[in-house]
């Protein structure tokens, strides 16, 4: 909304006025995203001449966890320009086929290894942390935080 001469509202629809981009946005790969912190190719400025480090998976289970946080991340920023562009239905069609990757990767990662979670309702299982000494149980002159 925007106010007139006499402080009144005028309503303005703020989507359907705007002027239409001329260039569709461009998006990077997922892994270059997320080490970039940015998924749009135009919209990444790096801090002088500085570069980001490769993320390199040592296991199996390491490398399924490091594509559900780029699925993740992807999913995120797109969501944020969803926001600001809900009529862009390209890129809809992007963020909803990497929702689906997303769950597909999830659930691989849960029936290979477990939870996701920290609290799964299904387990019995107790945190082995609640049994060492607190910081002020600790004897001696050290304190463990």
């Amino acid at each position: 909304m925007l106010f007139d001469d006499n402080l009144g509202f005028i309503t303005y629809d703020l989507y359907n006025n705007m002027p239409k981009k001329k260039n569709e946005p461009k998006l990077v790969s997922i892994e270059e995203g997320f080490l970039r912190g940015n998924m749009f190719a135009d919209e990444y400025k790096p801090y002088k001449n500085y570069t980001y480090k490769r993320i390199i998976p040592k296991t199996k289970k390491e490398e399924l966890i490091v594509e559900i946080m780029e699925l993740s991340f992807a999913i995120n920023d797109l969501n944020l320009y969803l926001d600001l562009n809900p009529h862009d239905t390209k890129m809809l069609e992007v963020f909803n086929n990497l929702v689906e990757k997303s769950c597909q990767k999830e659930m691989e990662y849960v029936k290979k290894y477990g939870s996701l979670e920290v609290i799964d309702s299904n387990s019995n299982e107790i945190f082995e942390w609640i049994k060492n000494p607190w910081p002020w149980e600790s004897e001696g002159d050290t304190k463990y935080v």
